[in-house]
């Protein structure tokens, strides 16, 4: 199945928004609007052995989508037709704004590549979020549906594929799979044996892309006939310019007509194992400078390729990798380490405290407490990234806990 079948004209679209880079912001809203109308259709790629090729930029709608139907008009109209949502996203409101849009522009829903997921650990919890979730987005189906934040194979049971196999012949679901950040390569390489999982949303990216583990549960993933999509795909944040070799790295990009944001992505997308990228779009500029980058095709060199590896390795204990099985066994007591590294992500990198203050929150009581005085020697000693987890644990709980 394919979603489109529009006539291309990059050069048109890209002479619109601007260049990938500085020209991107100033380029106008209406003439990048109508630019679009004779615009390229995304790239795609095919999800799996669905049959199904989705647009190899995926909308992140994890923020408050109700008030973003112009940001959405924009996405559809450009060929961002595959959408990211969940059940928890803001309380329910990521939803009610894809159902708002979905609801108003009836004729779109056929072309719309429409995912959402469920935090729920039991099967009549993910059933009532399913249901839920389908009466937000205004539909009587989705195309996939993940488990969300998987982190340990164990999770992916026989009531699990029972309940995926009846949601499917019910017609609710088109697809069924699972996110994780944690332990992420443990979880692909179980998930390529188990034969009943169609889709994987994962942390990927130029920091991960080229580890040994991560080739690996890749290339088991590609051969199970697995759909993959990227998250996370920033590592980290931009590129800092404190020390000469990262001025050089984000100068480098800019005088080739991008940002180390769009570079980013396109170190990503030269994987193409990699079904699609997923990234948060909360308002024109990044929709814009996105879509230009997905567009645009020059490609990264391998000099570039390997300047973004040797930044990696330099600024490796500023990026949590999310192998939470090595330190979360050495820390004392149960301090989820995995999730305060991601609050802290979304704080500092995001730029979105609100969030990462509403996430610190859902950790239990207990544990933050334990946080304060726990001893966590032994978890950096064993942390691959080198990371200071002690002193990052303690940082959080002053900046989020007070």
């Amino acid at each position: 199945m394919s979603f489109y079948k529009q006539s291309q004209s990059r050069r048109n679209f890209l002479k619109a928004v601007g260049t990938a880079g500085a020209g991107v912001l100033g380029a106008s809203l209406n003439s990048s609007a109508d630019a679009a109308e004779e615009a390229t259709a995304m790239p795609t790629r095919p999800y799996g052995k669905s049959g199904i090729r989705v647009p190899i930029l995926s909308f992140g709608g994890s923020l408050d989508t109700s008030m973003s139907l112009l940001v959405l008009r924009q996405a559809f109209k450009w060929g961002v037709t595959y959408w990211d949502t969940a059940n928890s996203y803001m309380g329910g409101r990521s939803e009610q704004g894809m159902g708002k849009y979905i609801e108003k522009y009836p004729g779109d829903r056929h072309r719309i590549f429409l995912v959402t997921k469920s935090h729920a650990w039991t099967m009549q919890g993910m059933s009532r979020d399913l249901d839920e979730s389908l009466q937000r987005l205004k539909t009587n189906y989705t195309d996939l549906f993940f488990v969300h934040s998987v982190r340990s194979p164990d999770s992916l049971d026989d009531d699990m594929k029972a309940w995926a196999e009846k949601k499917k012949a019910q017609g609710k679901i088109r697809l069924f799979g699972f996110s994780t950040h944690s332990n992420v390569e443990r979880c692909m390489l179980a998930a390529a044996k188990l034969g009943w999982i169609d889709g994987i949303m994962m942390s990927y990216n130029y920091r991960r892309m080229h580890t040994d583990d991560m080739k690996r549960a890749v290339a088991a993933c590609t051969e199970a006939g697995i759909g993959l999509t990227a998250m996370k795909t920033q590592g980290g944040g931009q590129i800092k310019t404190n020390t000469p070799s990262e001025f050089q790295l984000a100068g480098r990009f800019l005088k080739k007509g991008f940002t180390d944001a769009q570079a980013k992505l396109k170190a990503v997308w030269s994987n193409p194992a990699i079904s699609s990228i997923c990234s948060e779009m909360p308002n024109m500029t990044i929709l814009k400078a996105n879509v230009a980058a997905a567009l645009d095709k020059t490609t990264l060199s391998r000099r570039d390729r390997a300047l973004l590896q040797h930044y990696a390795q330099e600024t490796r204990t500023h990026y949590c990798a999310g192998c939470t099985d090595i330190c979360e066994s050495s820390a004392l007591g149960s301090i989820p380490v995995g999730d305060v590294m991601r609050c802290l992500m979304y704080a500092r990198s995001y730029g979105d405290r609100e969030r990462a203050k509403e996430q610190f929150f859902k950790i239990a009581p207990a544990a933050r407490r334990q946080m304060r005085n726990t001893d966590f020697t032994l978890a950096e000693q064993r942390c691959p990234q080198g990371m200071p987890i002690g002193r990052l644990m303690k940082e959080a709980v002053k900046e989020f806990a007070g």
